[in-house]
């Protein structure tokens, strides 16, 4: 019985890991990108 609710919750760790992992990585492209821009308004 303990088994199968481990079991279970494998794939809720496995997928909310990777949706947090997806966020942060939009967050820090994000950052990068706004970095960037500002270089430019800078250069010009």
């Amino acid at each position: 019985m303990r088994y199968k609710s481990v079991l279970a919750l494998i794939p809720i760790i496995v997928l909310s890991t990777v949706l947090t992992a997806c966020n942060t990585t939009r967050g820090v492209g994000e950052d990068v990108e706004a970095g960037g821009k500002a270089i430019q308004r800078t250069a010009q």
